[in-house]
């Protein structure tokens, strides 16, 4: 199976990523590797994470306070944010009738 981003969802795994390289090369490296192996075992294993709203389920990444939000397609995974854990929880629904 493969996936895309929702442009929005794209911008935010950029902006985080920037961010964390501003802070340190290295970090930033972190970041991103982290949020693509998170996105890996998601395409890998869709149904193993929790569903928190109608058909979008999360998967926490393990170093850094984020979630990559994602729906199940007919022959894809949609990535719908990528969310800093301490954001407003439900500022990404919007994108639900955009997919």
């Amino acid at each position: 199976m493969t996936y895309s981003f929702h442009p929005e969802a794209r911008a935010e795994f950029k902006e985080a990523t920037l961010y964390y390289s501003e802070k340190s090369p290295s970090l930033g490296l972190a970041f991103y590797s982290e949020v693509e192996s998170a996105i890996q075992g998601i395409v890998e294993n869709p149904f193993l994470y929790r569903v928190i709203d109608e058909d979008v389920r999360r998967c926490l990444t393990k170093r850094f306070p984020y979630a990559i939000l994602y729906s199940i397609e007919d022959h894809y995974i949609l990535i719908l944010a990528v969310m800093h854990c301490s954001r407003e929880p439900s500022y990404w629904q919007h994108r639900l009738g955009e997919k």
